[in-house]
């Protein structure tokens, strides 16, 4: 374990980085823990920004991690919005935006993901937006108003979330997502045509294989705006320009004063880059968490880490792995024993369904579903050989808890009485262990 006369600095004050904090203090660290956040508040969760306050059903003190006065208790120190700049290895010490340095011995790498740009013309018009921090939720928040006319771009957990907040808050919505279905690198096709067919449904104009040719200004050909709003017919729209609209390859403008650009994430490896610590796809981790540099780990979305159920590295985004990860840095740096790790697992709210997800279902051969989609409660499991890869559970907390004891377990599952309704889950869960 490092002493008390140690430093652990943590940079980026997120879900990882503020669990990795409490945890240190929790698995019995006593010596000076910094926490660096870019931001200029508390750690907060992300999940709700999509969801409970995007519709204004959640306010700030719901959103913190830990209210300010469990860092005094803990003596742990904020540096809110002060972003780190550089990273000297050699000296282990970082360089802050303002100047300032902070000497550490062991150093954790918090430091998220970005949005990816959807680089074509007109995507710095006005009204064009993403959904990753509070700034963006605060934002989002003001702009869609009565009138306002979204388009999400993305059919993905985040896009998806979005569209159905803002029909529950009875806006018009339009979804273009490139890919000829929903949730189509996380979920198989029964859910994702569950979720499509539950969007239109609720009103959505849902577009699969949309091709997006540009963003265009108010008062653009074929766009409406106010009088005088800026913007050549057809053009993409001078600095500072309101949107208009989105243009897509086959000509068509889909009106919108607001877009939702949704389209996946960039893990932020420029400090880590720059200092030479390996990065492939995010920054590369062993098992402890742990980086390149023995006296770095990183963690949450930034971090490429083994996948302990399924034998190879992956990256994930997910308060799970940001938990995890902060849990095996944490213990790590205490020495503690390594915590076990889970089964990887995700969840999404919209309208009044919940999916949870357990496990990652890339390479499976057989799907089973089991219950019913039009009943608005159904599961289906993804195998490989007759052992489980995943679940997506859709309002069956049943089949989410069973999924949870067997995915990665390798044992190997009686197909048959899977597909049987009749089946108790706790049973077979049981049997399947034994």
């Amino acid at each position: 374990m490092e002493g008390s006369d140690s430093t652990v600095a943590i940079v980026g004050a997120g879900h990882a980085g503020g669990n990795a904090a409490a945890l240190l203090r929790q698995y019995g660290f006593e010596g000076r823990i910094v926490l660096i956040g870019a931001e200029p508040v508390l750690p907060y969760q992300r999940p709700p920004l999509s969801k409970a306050y995007l519709k204004g059903e959640a306010g700030l003190e719901r959103l913190w991690l830990k209210p300010r006065a469990f860092y005094d208790e803990h003596r742990i120190e904020l540096k809110l919005g002060a972003a780190a700049e550089s990273l000297e290895r050699a000296s282990k010490t970082l360089v802050l935006a303002d100047g300032s340095r902070v000497h550490y011995d062991k150093l954790i790498l918090a430091t998220g993901s970005t949005a990816r740009v959807l680089a074509i013309p007109g995507h710095d018009l006005q009204g064009v937006v993403e959904l990753r921090s509070l700034a963006d939720a605060d934002m989002l928040r003001e702009r869609v108003q009565p009138g306002e006319r979204l388009v999400v771009i993305g059919a993905g957990y985040i896009g998806l979330e979005a569209a159905a907040s803002a029909r529950q808050l009875g806006h018009a919505v339009t979804v273009l997502e490139a890919a000829p279905r929903v949730l189509g690198r996380v979920t198989g096709v029964a859910v994702s045509a569950f979720y499509a067919g539950e969007h239109r449904a609720k009103g959505v104009d849902l577009r699969l294989d949309a091709k997006i040719e540009s963003f265009v200004a108010a008062g653009a050909q074929g766009t409406s705006g106010a009088p005088g709003a800026p913007g050549a017919p057809g053009a993409p729209g001078a600095p500072g320009a309101r949107l208009g609209g989105v243009k897509l390859a086959s000509g068509e403008i889909v009106p919108a004063t607001v877009a939702l650009v949704g389209i996946g994430v960039m893990p932020n490896v420029a400090l880590a880059q720059a200092a030479g610590v390996v990065c492939t796809n995010g920054v590369q981790v062993d098992a402890d968490a742990r980086t390149s540099d023995p006296d770095i780990f990183a963690i949450g979305d930034c971090a490429n880490r083994p996948l302990a159920h399924y034998g190879r590295m992956g990256r994930l985004e997910s308060v799970h792995n940001a938990v995890e990860l902060a849990k095996l840095a944490a213990a790590a740096i205490a020495g503690k024993p390594r915590p076990a790790c889970d089964a990887p697992w995700f969840w999404s709210d919209q309208y009044d369904l919940k999916l949870q997800t357990v496990g990652l279902l890339e390479g499976y051969d057989e799907a089973v579903v089991r219950g019913d989609p039009a009943a608005r409660r159904f599961a289906v499991w993804y195998l490989k050989d007759q052992t489980l890869l995943a679940v997506d559970a859709v309002n069956s907390m049943p089949d989410f808890l069973c999924a949870r004891k067997l995915v990665g377990s390798g044992a190997k599952l009686d197909i048959d009485a899977l597909r049987d309704p009749a089946t108790d889950l706790a049973t077979f869960a049981a049997t399947a262990l034994a």
